[in-house]
């Protein structure tokens, strides 16, 4: 016999959490994570799980409703699963971002939250992306009025975004406020031309189809980077769907196309061909050019990249003279836009195609003081590098989510730089890495700013000064 789930009653809804779920406790002050419920919310919650010790949820029934809440912009709100936060005004998004941060930082790495300066949020809360990535399917994503309704629903193919814990089902995405207008344009149009020129949708199961995933970006300079992702060799379709896009849009600077066989989406070790365009696109922050391709990674929010950028340069107070050494460097953005202020930066980064990247850019730019080399940063930053090198005055370092990876920080407590600038997209991860840094450093200033309005996703600055280095 199965268990019967549990129903809490009177759940209060304080806070926000990872992967769009909320935070609320009920009148015994234990603590629930809960799907669909905003903070200020008083919901009943029905209890699926237990993890860690906390009990996980969803909302049963809605006691009160906050008046926090507002209508979300979006049509597939609730389906698609990109913006968890639409129905929740901004100004108290970035309220509970900045709390998120005050809370990794004193619970995981032990350190004063008063540390925490304002949040800064973003001018733009829609269509401020310029990468986003489109799935075609065979299995359309169902929602809750078609799966209950009497009425037959056919199942047709999707192009949109993955729905929430499915790898096989699309929500067919007809606008989405992510990105500027025209890539709606172009992905309906898209849509419909397969349909009407009877192109097969990709069926993940079987991994075979001709249309298998969309990837648009484009910059502040208005150019547009499309490329094409197909499950099939049929070269007489890849050059009709291309031809097509050519002539009916002129906007698109560059388009691309891949042919993806593997079990999986990622195309960055397969040889992706130009059809029309330069098979690059330019961004430009401050004074800096980006040449990005379609394996480049670049910041996903241009402008709030910049106020990045530009908040990571004033806390390092470069002098001029120092040697910086820029960690998971990426494609040399943060390092090539410091560059004029110091003596040298040295960048570091396991993937050698962000590496080469790097490389263009900084003579794209005509920085000759800057140096890029592949490598994982914990076997890098060895006796022959410094020897080669230097010890560095100042470092950057921008980790993935997983944080630094503990030789990396017991390597930086042995260079004793002056200063240490650490930018992180997982405040818990950077939290806990400042807690062992602190054994030498003084964490002075901590900067959130919010890159993703409507996720629960934040960056954080993170400013550390050696100790008794005044």
């Amino acid at each position: 016999m199965a268990r019967r789930k549990k129903i809490v009653e009177g759940v209060t809804i304080s806070g926000i959490a990872d992967k769009g779920k909320a935070v609320g406790r009920d009148a015994n002050g234990k603590v629930y994570f809960v799907n669909g419920a905003v903070p200020g919310d008083v919901v009943d919650v029905l209890v699926l799980r237990k993890k860690k010790g906390v009990d996980h949820g969803i909302v049963k029934n809605m006691v009160s409703l906050s008046e926090k809440r507002i209508a979300p912009r979006c049509e597939h709100f609730g389906v698609c699963g990109g913006c968890k936060w639409q129905n929740l005004n901004y100004k108290e998004q970035l309220i509970h971002k900045e709390q998120n941060v005050k809370d990794a930082i004193r619970r995981i790495g032990g350190l004063d939250e008063n540390l925490v300066k304002p949040i800064v949020g973003g001018e733009d809360i829609y269509e401020y992306r310029n990468k986003l990535e489109y799935s075609f399917s065979t299995k359309r994503w169902l929602t809750e009025n078609e799966i209950h309704s009497d009425d037959i629903i056919e199942q047709t193919p999707a192009l949109g975004f993955h729905a929430p814990g499915t790898f096989d089902k699309v929500v067919d995405v007809n606008k989405c406020h992510l990105q500027e207008d025209f890539t709606n344009t172009l992905r309906n149009n898209i849509r419909e031309f397969a349909f009407r020129e009877d192109y097969s949708f990709y069926e993940i199961r079987k991994k075979y189809g001709d249309l298998r995933n969309i990837l648009v970006r484009n910059t502040s300079l208005g150019e547009w980077m499309v490329t094409i992702s197909f499950g099939t060799k049929d070269l007489k379709k890849i050059e009709k769907l291309c031809q097509h896009l050519v002539y009916e849009f002129p906007q698109i600077t560059t388009l691309l196309y891949v042919i993806n066989q593997k079990m999986n989406d990622t195309i960055v070790d397969l040889d992706i061909v130009p059809f029309h365009g330069p098979g690059v696109i330019e961004e430009k922050l401050g004074d800096i050019r980006f040449q990005i391709g379609p394996k480049s990674f670049f910041q996903t929010n241009t402008k709030q990249a910049k106020i990045l950028y530009d908040l990571a340069k004033d806390l390092a107070d470069l002098q001029g003279d120092e040697l910086v050494f820029d960690l998971y460097s990426g494609i040399g953005s943060i390092g090539l836009y410091l560059a004029d202020q110091c003596k040298m930066v040295v960048g570091v980064e396991t993937i050698e195609a962000a590496v080469k990247d790097a490389e263009v850019n900084r003579q794209i730019n005509e920085i000759e003081n800057a140096a890029f080399l592949v490598g994982d940063v914990k076997n890098v930053l060895s006796p022959e590098f410094f020897n080669a090198y230097g010890k560095p005055d100042v470092v950057i370092t921008d980790p993935p989510r997983a944080g630094m990876h503990k030789e990396v920080v017991e390597t930086l407590l042995e260079l004793k730089a002056q200063k240490i600038v650490y930018i992180s997209c997982n405040p818990a991860t950077q939290a806990r890495d400042l807690s062992m840094l602190s054994s030498l450093y003084d964490v002075t200033c901590l900067q959130p700013v919010d890159m993703f309005p409507h996720t629960s996703h934040i960056e954080n600055i993170a400013l550390l000064k050696l100790r008794g280095n005044e």
